[in-house]
Formats: C-alpha cells, structure tokens, sequence
C-alpha cells in the first residue's frame, strides 16, 4: 500500500488553493491513489496584511473545515505565526 501524508499547497488566494487542490485530488485519482474528503484541512495565514482573502476552500464541491493550527513535520504550525504551543510541545517531549 502506498500512501503520502501532509502535503501542503501554498497559494495567495484561496481560489489558487481550490485550484491546485482539485488538480491534486484528479491527479493523484487518475494514479490510484485516494485523497482523504474526511483528513483534509486549510489553516489560512495572512502574510500580505490582507485579512479577507474572500470566499471558501472546497473540494470535490465540499467545504474544507478551517483551523487555527495543524502539525506538519513535527512542529506545530498556527495561523497567528505564534510558535508558543510549538515550543510547548516540544518540551513536553523532551
């Protein structure tokens, strides 16, 4: 069985993020492979001081539930760029 697990799409608006992401689901489909409707999620960070990027994250017709924080790669990243809960974490660990 072959899987891939935390792939991240970065765009500038959320219409690019909807685009690429269905690309990925049909390219990935067309291959044999399965994209999670049920796994998948979007944390947005405003980089460009633009705070309504407008409009939804969808795929396949559904809405991607938003979040304010997600783990990629071992750190724990978080929509307001504060790495509080990270460090947090890692400690935790230690």
């Amino acid at each position: 069985m072959l899987f891939a697990d935390g792939i991240v799409l970065i765009d500038e608006t959320k219409q690019g993020v909807n685009v690429t992401l269905e690309q990925w689901m049909h390219t990935l489909e067309s291959s044999g492979f399965r994209l999670s409707r049920s796994k998948t999620e979007y944390l947005h960070c405003c980089f460009s001081g633009r705070q309504n990027a407008g409009g939804d994250v969808t795929l396949d017709g559904r809405l991607i539930p938003k979040v304010d924080k997600f783990k990629y790669l071992g750190s724990i990243i978080q929509r307001n760029g504060d790495i509080g809960v990270d460090i947090n974490q890692r400690i935790k660990v230690s």
